[in-house]
């Protein structure tokens, strides 16, 4: 599933109109990672280059002005290269698949920068991006030693991250569709490690089975590192091991989801390794699943973002104290933060091309108000350490989380994650067909 190239031009359009008169925005996609010795990983582009930009290649440059015109600066074709490293778009490739206005290699950037900067009044660029900071100066003060000669050096720098994050929050159809289908892919790779589990496997096991559905549906990898958890592993929230036996009576915890299109995919659930919730596990299970409802509830058009995570913290205080995990009342215990002994994250997080998206939470210090084509996540837990000594030894070790992908729409929530069970009858009946 590709955007389509208008998409990408419209983009740059609406970038452009939010910015001041004579600006100029720059833009770098990344350098290829070293895995080991003469080893890369797989290449993937900065998630703000490929929203403006579609192009998938590593170092790579766009340079945005006028009404959204954009010059890519990019490697050149090169047979020998290629018969390596594989194809390249080079500059041709660059205007005529991507819309690019103007197109030139690598070793021309300095010369395109310094035309595009020389008379700009403002830079604009991504702050964070030390490399392509130094780049920047380095080009203003080659533009300033030419003053004599009637070059202008910009004055002014914006930074381009607060202004691409807004526009990224809020998703187009486009974007949806794709994240709808990578919802869908990870999805079935959950329902098919509920179908697989059996103590005694190791937790890689399971996280092959993962991998193989996200690749055999089109998404390539992960949108993150695949969480595998079993036993009192599920307590460590960004579990990545993934190297454990998985015993009878484990609950599995399984944070995972595909990447497809560059899109990200987030879903957590929780299941018992024999198909059985035991008591103990049910019960904080159904504590988690009754706040996961109370914060689904809040998660509409107009409603402050913080209000789920609310819902979901007087819901699993609620419950602690109910099962003695906690003591005292619950208004206290919220307003000293008693909970954060087995909740310690927030109930959800913005979601798109990044995993953990771009985007405020808070404006002008308020809890931001939700608003349709915002996608987010939900995904209330509870773990309690095998270390702590204030409660039952019956409720040690269980960790748990319930996970899943939100649109906000205007006639409600729509879950893209949809078609997962969650509910401890549909998940044991689930894994009861399999077994």
């Amino acid at each position: 599933m590709q955007i389509d190239t208008q998409t990408y031009q419209t983009r740059r359009q609406r970038l452009m109109q939010s910015l001041p008169e004579n600006s100029v925005v720059i833009i770098r996609t990344g350098e290829l990672a070293t895995r080991n010795n003469d080893c890369e990983y797989e290449f993937r582009p900065h998630s703000s280059f490929f929203y403006l930009t579609g192009f998938p290649e590593p170092s790579a440059y766009a340079l945005i002005h006028g009404r959204g015109d954009m010059t890519l600066v990019t490697l050149p074709k090169d047979p020998e290269r290629e018969q390596w490293d594989g194809f390249r778009f080079g500059c041709e490739g660059a205007m005529s698949q991507f819309g690019a206005y103007d197109a030139a290699v690598l070793d021309d950037l300095d010369h395109v920068a310094f035309s595009a900067l020389d008379g700009a009044a403002n830079v604009v660029y991504l702050f964070h991006d030390d490399m392509l900071r130094e780049k920047i100066a380095g080009w203003r003060d080659a533009i300033a030693a030419r003053a004599r000669m009637g070059a202008i050096a910009p004055a002014c720098f914006l930074d381009l991250s607060p202004i691409v994050s807004e526009m990224r929050l809020r998703k187009d159809s486009e974007e949806i569709a794709i994240m709808d289908k990578a919802a869908q892919i990870s999805v079935e790779a959950h329902k098919q490690a509920m179908r697989s589990v059996r103590p005694g496997m190791n937790e890689y096991q399971l996280e092959a089975e993962l991998n193989y559905v996200f690749m055999k549906s089109g998404a390539r990898q992960p949108a993150y590192n695949n969480i595998v958890a079993s036993g009192s592993n599920a307590c460590v929230l960004h579990y990545i091991k993934n190297d454990e036996v998985i015993d009878d009576g484990d609950l599995i915890l399984i944070d995972a989801g595909a990447e497809l299109g560059c899109y990200a995919a987030d879903i957590t659930r929780t299941f018992p390794a024999n198909g059985t919730f035991s008591e103990p596990q049910a019960a904080l299970y159904q504590v988690v699943l009754d706040a996961y409802h109370a914060g689904m509830k809040e998660l509409t058009v107009g409603t402050p973002y913080e209000a789920c995570h609310n819902a979901a913290v007087r819901t699993l205080t609620a419950g602690l104290v109910k099962h003695g995990l906690l003591k005292g009342e619950v208004d206290f215990l919220i307003e000293s933060k008693a909970y954060r002994d087995f909740y310690m994250h927030n109930t959800g997080h913005w979601l798109g091309l990044d995993v953990h998206d771009c985007g405020a939470y808070k404006v002008a210090g308020e809890s931001r108000l939700l608003e349709a084509g915002m996608v987010l996540t939900i995904e209330p837990g509870l773990y309690v350490s095998v270390d702590n000594e204030s409660v039952d030894p019956k409720w040690r070790g269980i960790g748990i989380r319930i996970e899943d992908d939100v649109l906000i729409c205007d006639d409600g929530p729509y879950v893209l994650t949809h078609g997962l069970p969650k509910e401890i009858v549909d998940i044991e009946a689930f894994m009861a067909e399999s077994r």
